[in-house]
């Protein structure tokens, strides 16, 4: 067992080209540049978090900083609340020397996985958080996901794991991906803040499940295309997504919140039972190839508590 961790250790130090003297063909070495990195992605962190939290001794931070110092990279001011500790913050040449590198980065990691099909990527992804979580278990009180509203390329991934994951694990045809696509585009193009949401929910930075909200009528919300990856299922992600909808819809006016299922999805409308939705119709259906019962269910809304 320790002959195949450390063999995966230098396979993977060699795949990311980490073993020449300077990283990324730069004038930095690996820790260097490990400490230049959380310098621009920090708010102004002290000398004593980074030795902590990169594991470095103290002493040969200190050097690193001197020699970012001395080129004019670094900028430190006291702390407010404590004038014996000094905030650490990149100034605008350390953001120019570093912003070329974290766009190779990126590029180079691009580049490496690029060449996997996306259920590979997601595998691989995957199997670097389940690494992640053994050897790195986050404190008793972390949460294990978090959630947030969509941003810019969050689309394709609703659209991309419902394609996936409803073909391998149900059977559906590519007709519920298509349809999936056009709800996230119809979505996207008359987006209103004010009475619809995504929320996508994150863990270890990696979308692991999505849930909407979209406008019906003036009082009919609809809740629809909630979905959790299998690496985040049993954490109640599916739960929180639900809960968030009910308080979005609550709050924006909604008098009812609606949706849409089929008849076989058990973790979903065990979920949506909990919630306090009721089953309102059922019809048999014949849909993505395949021979469904449609379901439609409700939830009365009383309005927000003064």
């Amino acid at each position: 067992m320790l002959d195949a961790v450390r063999g995966f250790n230098r396979f993977y130090t060699r795949r990311i080209n980490v073993l020449g003297e300077r990283l990324l063909d730069s004038p930095f070495s690996l820790a260097e540049m490990r400490v230049l990195f959380e310098l621009a992605h920090r708010e102004a962190p002290t000398a004593t978090d980074l030795a902590r939290d990169l594991g470095l001794d103290a002493g040969y931070l200190s050097r690193i900083l001197r020699r970012f110092e001395a080129r004019g990279y670094l900028r430190r001011t006291p702390s407010a609340d404590d004038r014996r500790h000094r905030l650490l913050r990149l100034g605008a040449k350390g953001r120019a020397a570093f912003a070329p590198l974290e766009a190779r980065a990126r590029a180079d990691a691009g580049a490496m996985i690029g060449r996997l099909a996306p259920p590979d990527q997601q595998q691989l992804v995957t199997a670097m958080d389940t690494i992640t979580r053994l050897l790195d278990p986050p404190a008793s009180d972390a949460p294990a996901f978090v959630l947030r509203d969509h941003r810019p390329g969050d689309m394709g991934w609703v659209i991309q794991r419902h394609g996936e994951l409803y073909a391998r694990e149900w059977g559906y045809s590519a007709a519920f991906e298509a349809l999936v696509a056009r709800i996230c585009a119809d979505f996207v193009d008359h987006f209103d803040p004010s009475g619809e949401h995504c929320w996508m929910a994150e863990r270890a930075g990696v979308p692991v499940g999505s849930v909407f909200v979209v406008r019906k009528s003036k009082t009919v919300a609809k809740l629809r295309m909630l979905i959790v990856d299998p690496s985040a299922r049993g954490l109640g992600v599916g739960g929180r997504l639900v809960d968030q909808c009910i308080r979005f819809a609550r709050a924006a006016g909604y008098r009812t919140l609606t949706l849409w299922t089929h008849s076989q999805l058990d973790a979903a409308r065990r979920i949506y039972r909990r919630a306090g939705f009721h089953l309102v119709r059922q019809a048999p259906t014949r849909s993505f190839g395949r021979d469904l019962v449609d379901e439609t269910w409700e939830l009365r809304l009383a309005p927000p508590r003064s």
